[in-house]
């Protein structure tokens, strides 16, 4: 049998549910597997007796659900937790130095449903300050001298390292999908709310996305079916219509991060899915600014009574974030929240008048940049967080310096099963690159 600590998710859920893999021994492969990984890559909060704790967990669930068939469908799966979700009996820091009892509250209700489908707590992952730029100690497992990518660095390279098959993230701007590429995952950010935010410490209620990680389409797709309400079986009977989003917006990717890209498309079109090159995003520079703007006055108001508590425990970062935010009227806001609404009516336009199915893009400018002073440029996210639709990065190879590379794909809004079924498709085809 393949080493448990590297199956993909689905596997993983079968061999647990039906005995074949005993839940006490996979827990001891992890160990391993953690002692061995985790002290190089940082990707988990530091927790004394992690193992003892998992194991109590994993003995009670056994004893819960002793007969395989009515085994719950992540059945002594271990989840990463991003260091901003409650999760009842741990502590939340939100990668911060405030005190945590300024973060405690009710459980965040992803965490609850991952927990009632039988998911175990492997513990919380590293998040950069509040999940904003402020990088943590996580590195890429592809080159420790590299960064994992934010603000989700610690679920990324969790999944990447094989610590936890399956770890939950957020996003405001590219906190998911960017760091899916550097680590060479498979990351989801559903449509907007389509995941609750409830029990999850926000930067920008407007703009926060939660979604997860996994290794493969098929994992994320099991989760995204436990955590999204009324979620519906998706059948594609053809291949998706692709669209380039031409112009500024796609000019952000590097030279060799464009290169890639060019060959994905290539390949896509030689498996048969049509290609149409179509302007976008004309104003980008315009959607960036008033994403920022959205940013920077929410983030003002969400952290109003901490920051005058606790101002100088916070990170140079965040501070900027927070003045630059105090300076926003009212008026500017609404008017950017406008904004936000009507790019998604324009992007869904132009999807109907060009018969368009999916967008393709980079999911980054490059591959992850040498050292952790920085989480990388999430520009090329923006403006799918910014409408609120849904988007996947799909591993698609490596770049020139041996770095994985990934796809970014996004759908029409509340249709994250048709994206995700479609993604399982491309995945295979750009899997090795263009």
């Amino acid at each position: 049998m393949e080493a448990a600590t590297a199956q993909p998710l689905l596997s993983l859920v079968n061999a647990l549910r039906s005995g074949e893999l005993g839940l006490q021994a996979y827990i001891d492969q992890l160990e391993q597997r953690f002692l061995t990984a985790e002290p190089a890559i940082q990707a988990f909060v530091s927790e004394p007796r992690r193992f003892a704790r998992l194991r109590r967990d994993a003995e009670t669930l056994e004893a819960r659900f002793p007969q395989p068939l009515q085994r719950p469908p992540l059945f002594g799966v271990p989840i990463g937790v991003k260091d901003i979700f409650r999760i009842d009996g741990m502590l939340t820091r939100a990668g911060s130095e405030l005190p945590t009892e300024v973060f405690q509250g009710r459980e965040a209700r992803s965490v609850t449903l991952l927990k009632d489908a039988g998911a175990l707590i492997m513990g919380k992952t590293v998040t950069t300050e509040f999940a904003y730029f402020s990088p943590g100690p996580t590195r890429t497992p592809h080159d420790l001298a590299r960064t994992p990518g934010g603000s989700s660095s610690g679920s990324a390279a969790a999944v990447s390292a094989g610590l936890c098959p399956i770890a939950t993230g957020s996003q405001t701007i590219g906190s998911i999908i960017r760091p899916a590429a550097f680590c060479g995952v498979v990351g989801f950010k559903p449509s907007y709310d389509r995941i609750s935010r409830s029990g999850v410490v926000p930067l920008s209620p407007s703009l926060d996305h939660v979604g997860v990680f996994a290794r493969d389409v098929a994992g994320v797709d099991l989760a995204a079916s436990l955590l999204c309400p009324d979620w519906q079986l998706a059948v594609v009977e053809q291949r998706p219509v692709l669209g380039v989003p031409e112009g500024p917006y796609l000019n952000r990717a590097s030279d060799m991060a464009r290169k890639h890209f060019d060959g994905l498309c290539n390949t896509l079109e030689a498996a048969g899915c049509p290609l149409k090159r179509v302007r976008l995003l004309e104003d980008f520079a315009e959607i960036e600014a008033r994403h920022n703007l959205i940013v920077a006055a929410e983030a003002a108001q969400v952290h109003a009574d901490w920051f005058a508590q606790f101002g100088p425990l916070y990170h140079r970062e965040t501070v900027e974030l927070i003045e630059r935010g105090r300076t926003v009227s009212v008026g500017q806001l609404a008017e950017a929240l406008t904004g936000r609404r009507r790019l998604r009516r324009q992007i869904t336009t132009t999807m109907d008048e060009y018969g368009i199915d999916l967008w393709v893009s980079p999911p980054a400018p490059s591959t992850a940049p040498v050292g952790l002073e920085s989480t990388g440029d999430p520009i090329m996210n923006l403006p799918w967080t910014h409408s609120g639709l849904p988007t996947v990065n799909l591993m698609a190879g490596r770049g020139e310096d041996g770095m994985p590379m990934g796809l970014q794909v996004t759908g029409r809004w509340y249709e994250d099963e048709t994206l995700l079924e479609w993604a399982a498709e491309l995945e295979p085809i750009v899997a090795s690159g263009g």
